[in-house]
């Protein structure tokens, strides 16, 4: 059966996806999900990038990195104290060398990654004309929102991956996928919002 008009549309709007392209660097923007950094790691082999930005601390809201997560998890056990060690560990041990891999360790929820990787790039007077985004893929319309705001003049590739097995084929499947899908759209409003907002009438973010 097809699915509902409605359903389509969030789909369209969450589920960003694109080819791949040359571009200056690869951002990972955080998580505890390997595919990601894998995903990255082979778009990084394949020459689309010279560089990658992996980012992250540790969820605000747990305190600390809980380690990695999904299907995948027991192949890199850590111990990792933040989202930056996994994300580079998972890039390290999939042909990436280290020396191509920039750091980024503070941010704790995904507007920081966005706004200390721009941090990260201004300090190494990294130009970023276009850039590949590598996230979770229910998470590519957020992610892609708050890099947009913080790198107004890049062209942004979405090239993410599916974890928790919600993709934009099943999520309104599963009850699971629903709630997750309807959070992020909910965020994508109340979140953003006030960095919109400053960014549009204050000229800053």
């Amino acid at each position: 059966m097809k699915s509902p008009a409605v359903v389509r549309e969030i789909t369209s709007f969450i589920f960003r996806e694109d080819e791949p392209q040359n571009a200056d660097i690869i951002f990972i923007p955080g998580g505890a999900y390997p595919e990601i950094a894998e995903h990255a790691a082979h778009l990084f082999s394949m020459g689309f990038a010279p560089i990658l930005l992996p980012s992250g601390k540790y969820s605000i809201t747990n305190g600390h990195f809980l380690g990695a997560r999904g299907p995948l998890a027991e192949k890199y056990p850590g111990p990792y104290q933040t989202e930056w060690d996994f994300l580079s560990d998972v890039l390290k041990q999939n042909g990436v060398n280290e020396t191509a891999i920039l750091k980024e360790d503070q941010a704790t929820y995904t507007y920081q990654n966005a706004i200390f990787s721009r941090e990260v790039t201004d300090h190494a007077g990294i130009q970023v004309k276009k850039a590949i985004l590598c996230c979770q893929a229910f998470h590519a319309r957020r992610c892609l929102s708050y890099y947009q705001l913080l790198f107004p003049d890049t062209d942004f590739l979405v090239c993410p991956s599916i974890t928790r097995n919600i993709s934009r084929d099943n999520w309104y499947q599963t009850p699971e996928g629903v709630d997750l899908v309807m959070s992020e759209l909910s965020k994508c409003g109340d979140q953003l919002k006030p960095s919109l907002i400053s960014f549009l009438f204050h000229n800053k973010i």
